[in-house]
């Protein structure tokens, strides 16, 4: 057997890193091993695993931890643990977070190997079941702009162009980059993804570009960035909004030359990477504004695509919710949704669009106590409180119509005056995150300067 790939093993012990890659050698199977967590992300940034065989107590970044950060890097890659008798109680949470199995030490070679090949199989089954084209998660719809959009991204996909993509938080601009990787020649390669607004701004460059050992205080040790991470495969730097002008700059560099410099270095290395990039903000706007620079917005929206928000697509509401109550389910079976319900969801704006369906779904499912799901269990607050009911699904006081946006806006401004510019006490009200309010206010700055009420 020679499969795809190689199979990585992770283990801070020299002998048992060689004993297991003399099984798997033997088996047919060719091996990179890592010494580490920190080792095993690095080598996970630059290759596409099929299969990764982790122990759970490690020094620094153990088991578990590691476990959560490659299912980030590279969903499609199986885990699976070693442990000892002591730390079962770890693996069976790791498995309960994403790893395929666990191997309790000590195993005789036949169990590692029978493992391995399991999790192989089971990958290339899923790989099987899914056409050319289509997410690991699916983008479900029966919208026409949807169908039309996901028709556009499709014939994107065959090309090198950089994509933008634009939509409101919680809409699935991950979900769509990872769709336009999926059908594209890339698919083989890796798909990294990087949220700019996730570090700070001066860590973002290190981040994408890699550093030198010795390049700043606490480089003990070079790094290559995500740029050469996603070679020959899709880099979706999400948030691109956030990044500061000079990192900018940069950006656009490379976007032109197709080559990095890493930090404390002085030669530049080439990169095949093709760049999708994606924010909640209205860039043009940005642009006039002065926040972003013109010549990257032209560089980054050669092919720009906006996904609408789900107020604007209800006829996938009831697709949507079916789907998420046959995935929280489980083995419960399917729950039903009472006519009553259906119409306060269907009605319902969904300002934090289908992450707000998928976690309201989620809650219903997990506490009703019965086969049919009714509005009290969607919307607890509103069967509990009259704050709550008018907080949500009440009148626009004062309102004298308009758009839907327009509407939105209202009631967000609305809830910071009469929460006196608590931010945490807005959003419950209005029943979104409060990062997703956050990002409502930044996108409202960025389209006319007004600044509404702040606070927590």
């Amino acid at each position: 057997m020679s499969p795809t790939g190689k199979i990585l093993i992770v283990d801070d012990e020299p002998q048992m890193r060689l004993a297991m890659t003399r099984v798997l050698t033997r088996a047919g199977y060719a091996v990179d091993e890592a010494r580490d967590g920190l080792e095993a992300l690095d080598k996970l940034r630059g290759a596409a695993y099929p299969v990764v065989v982790t122990d759970v107590r490690m020094p620094g970044l153990d088991g578990v931890a590691f476990l959560g950060r490659a299912r980030e890097l590279s969903p499609a890659t199986e885990v699976l643990m070693i442990t000892a008798y002591g730390t079962v109680q770890s693996a069976v949470e790791a498995v309960r977070r994403g790893a395929r199995d666990y191997i309790l030490k000590p195993f005789p070679p036949e169990v590692l190997e029978r493992a391995v090949g399991e999790a192989i199989g089971a990958r290339e089954d899923r790989a099987a079941a899914a056409p050319p084209g289509s997410a690991s998660k699916r983008i479900l719809t029966r919208d026409p702009k949807m169908e039309r959009l996901l028709d556009r991204a499709r014939r994107a996909a065959e090309s090198d162009a950089t994509i933008l993509i634009q939509a409101e938080s919680g809409a699935g601009k991950e979900l769509l980059a990872r769709f336009l990787h999926e059908a594209s020649p890339r698919r083989d390669g890796p798909f990294v993804a990087v949220n700019c607004a996730a570090f700070p701004r001066e860590l973002l460059e290190s981040e994408l570009f890699g550093h030198a050992r010795g390049a700043f205080t606490g480089a003990v040790r070079e790094r290559r960035g995500h740029f050469e991470a996603a070679h020959s495969g899709t880099l979706l730097l999400d948030e691109i909004g956030e990044m500061s002008a000079a990192l900018q700059a940069k950006l656009l560099r490379v976007l032109q030359e197709r080559e990095v410099q890493r930090l404390g270095e002085e030669a530049p290395r080439r990169v095949d990477v093709r760049v999708v990039a994606s924010t909640n903000l209205d860039l043009a706007a940005a642009v006039r504004g002065g926040g972003f620079r013109e010549d990257l917005y032209f560089r980054l929206s050669v092919i720009p695509l906006r996904i609408p928000p789900l107020r604007e697509r209800p006829e996938d509401v009831p697709l949507l919710l079916e789907h998420f109550c046959r995935v929280y389910a489980g083995k419960r079976g399917p729950l039903a949704v009472s006519p009553s319900a259906m119409d306060r969801l269907c009605a319902h704006s969904w300002p934090g669009n289908v992450r707000e369906l998928e976690n309201v779904v989620q809650r219903a499912v997990v506490l009703a106590s019965g086969e049919e799901l009714d509005v009290a269990d969607f919307f607890p607050e509103e069967a509990s409180s009259p704050a709550g009911r008018e907080g949500r699904a009440g009148p626009l006081h004062g309102w004298r119509g308009g758009t839907l946006d327009q509407a939105e806006r209202f009631l967000i401004e609305e809830a910071l005056v009469r929460t006196g510019g608590n931010r945490t006490r807005a959003a419950s009200l209005v029943g979104i995150s409060v990062r997703t309010l956050r990002n409502k206010l930044r996108g409202y700055k960025v389209a006319d300067g007004k600044n509404l009420p702040t606070g927590s």
